[in-house]
């Protein structure tokens, strides 16, 4: 009697563990590291925000910050580039139009490491800096982490550097094969603020719907961006026809629209109306290219160059473009852009060239 009493209470007794157990209210939640403290931020060090797990260098995004890509991205010095998207809980952002900038919640991270492959000697691999970017109530907050050597960490740039801004002496080989040396630029409060800003409020730039409608690796997992950031509830909702870029270094895609995105990603932060260039009479953002006046076909510049560089671009021939010209120079009074590189985009230059050669209109 007494075995079978005992058999009995055991038998309920792991019931009433098994019920325990497969509760689903008890079921554990893992919780992103992250802190964003808008009313301490930034942070001394990048670390402190807790973006990363892991080995920091790694750029191994901790829970519920996202990665993404634009199709055609920004030439700096032939850097690479990690980009990275956080909210906090129970917000997201809306969809305001294909080229409009997503109206992001207050409390939303933009992260943006620039590094390197093939520093010399050896072909290794360098982070410089990355920037971050946070909403707070009253506007978008820009900070910049610059790397130590032993990449460990990244410091916030304060002071006179912040004020200034500083540069590094690096050494890498280009895609080509070519081994360089620059000072790469580390920008200053002000330039940053130079081509983030519309109407002179600070803005991000390349968190378009129409650069983020495409396809990336989200680990094993290959999704469309806009619908990934649906999934993580980071994005309320985005229609199924936007106009989208490309990324240029695709040769199966159109010259123009290869053409276009490269000049929308690289030109038009400045090259639109309320921007830092709004009195130059060129257009770039990509929804305004696909007029010729705008992307400057047979436009007489406002500063032409000399008697045979007076028109933006001369179709058919891109040494009487002043385009051409702006993009092949690296005289920082010359060049276009002013920001941003220190030297010359080989590739974006060649793309140029192919797109110019291929026009046949006839200027009046």
């Amino acid at each position: 009697m007494k075995k079978s009493y005992f058999a009995f209470a055991l038998c309920v007794l792991l019931t009433a563990l098994y019920s325990s157990c497969s509760n689903h209210n008890d079921e554990y939640v893992p919780v992103s590291p992250v802190t964003v403290d808008l009313t301490t931020v930034p942070y001394p060090k990048l670390s402190d925000y807790k973006f990363f797990e892991g080995d920091i260098k790694d750029q191994v995004p901790s829970l519920n910050v996202i990665p993404y890509e634009p199709a055609s991205g920004l030439f700096t010095d032939y850097a690479s580039k990690k980009r990275f998207i956080w909210m906090p809980l129970g917000v997201k952002a809306n969809y305001v139009a294909d080229n409009k900038i997503l109206d992001f919640p207050v409390g939303t991270a933009l992260i943006k490491t620039f590094y390197y492959t093939t520093i010399q000697p050896g072909n290794t691999t360098k982070i410089i800096e990355t920037r971050v970017m946070i909403r707070k109530e009253d506007k978008w907050h820009f900070y910049e982490y610059l790397w130590n050597d032993e990449q460990t960490d990244a410091d916030l740039v304060t002071g006179i550097d912040f004020t200034t801004g500083r540069s590094k002496t690096i050494t890498f080989s280009k895609p080509s094969g070519e081994i360089i040396t620059t000072d790469y630029r580390i920008p200053s409060e002000a330039e940053c603020f130079a081509c983030h800003k519309i109407n002179e409020i600070g803005t991000p730039i390349g968190v378009k719907p129409q650069n983020l409608n495409h396809m990336h690796m989200f680990g094993s997992s290959n999704k469309n961006i806009l619908q990934k950031l649906v999934e993580q509830g980071y994005l309320d909702s985005y229609p199924e026809n936007i106009v989208s870029t490309v990324d240029y270094h695709d040769t199966t895609q159109p010259l123009d629209l290869r053409l276009r995105s490269y000049l929308d990603a690289n030109c038009a932060h400045c090259h639109q109306d309320q921007a830092r260039c709004y009195y130059r009479p060129i257009r770039l953002p990509f929804s305004q290219t696909n007029i010729d006046s705008n992307i400057g076909i047979c436009l007489f510049a406002d500063e032409p160059i000399s008697s045979s560089l007076q028109k933006v671009i001369a179709p058919g021939n891109f040494n009487k473009s002043i385009m051409h010209y702006r993009l092949s120079s690296n005289d920082e009074s010359e060049r276009m852009p002013l920001l941003g590189r220190t030297i010359v985009h080989d590739e974006g230059v060649e793309l140029l060239e192919q797109y110019i050669s291929s026009l046949t209109q006839h200027c009046n």
